[in-house]
This record gives structure tokens, sequence and C-alpha cells, in this order.
């Protein structure tokens, strides 16, 4: 499955979606692919600020355990009560029902220096 170009990616998989003010983040396709059955999720930074690079939870699966980052600096307003009840979500749906946490950016150009689809894709083919 090809990444979709209506939001830009990290090279640790997760991408980020413009949403208003706020950035949608999630982990993509590529991630679910290479984890295979997840299992749990844990979103440590559930509130306030959070810098560019910082984690902010992890992931398991029955094949490994992967931390989550964020590309942009700002605060945490939301978090995806449903996958952290409900992880599979994200197998099922990771560009859609399966988001984790959105951001409200520090900057209008917080996603500045995040990877487009296509080279994140490229990334993926090296």
């Amino acid at each position: 499955m090809s990444a979709p170009d209506d939001r830009q990616y990290l090279a640790s998989h997760e991408w980020h979606k413009p949403e208003g003010d706020l950035i949608v983040i999630g982990i993509s396709q590529t991630a679910v692919d290479e984890l295979t059955d997840i299992t749990y999720l844990e979103v440590t930074t559930e509130s306030g600020s959070i810098d560019a690079a910082e984690t902010f939870g992890e992931i398991e699966s029955v094949k490994a355990t992967s931390e989550l980052y964020t590309g942009v600096a700002g605060e945490v307003v939301e978090v995806n009560q449903a996958v952290i009840d409900n992880p599979a979500l994200i197998n099922d749906d990771c560009y859609g029902q399966g988001w984790i946490i959105k951001i409200k950016p520090s900057s209008p150009d917080a996603t500045a220096a995040l990877l487009s689809a296509a080279d994140y894709q490229a990334n993926q083919a090296d």
C-alpha cells in the first residue's frame, strides 16, 4: 500500500496529517506490515507540551515493541482512546480510525522538516 500524499512522515514510520489547526499522528502501513498483529498501545504523553523527535508512547505486536515519535513540537490535545482500548484498529485502518494522537503545533511551519509521501516511500525502498 502506498503512503497517502495528504500527510507527511518520519523515517521511523509515523505519519502527520494537518486537520484544521491540529496535526493528527499515527503509524504508516509499512510499520503495520513490519509489526504484524498489534497487541498493545501505550501513550505516555496524553496532554501537555511535547518537542519534535520526542517519544509519546510505544506500540507492541507479536513480533516487536517500538517507540512512537512525533515530528512536530506543540501541545498534545487529544488521544484516540479507541485505539488504546483496541489496538487492532491500527491493523485494520492505520490511516483512518487508527490515528493515535492530535497535537496543536507550536509554529505554523511545524511540519516543514517531515518527509513527503514520495520521499518516505523512496526512503523505504533503500
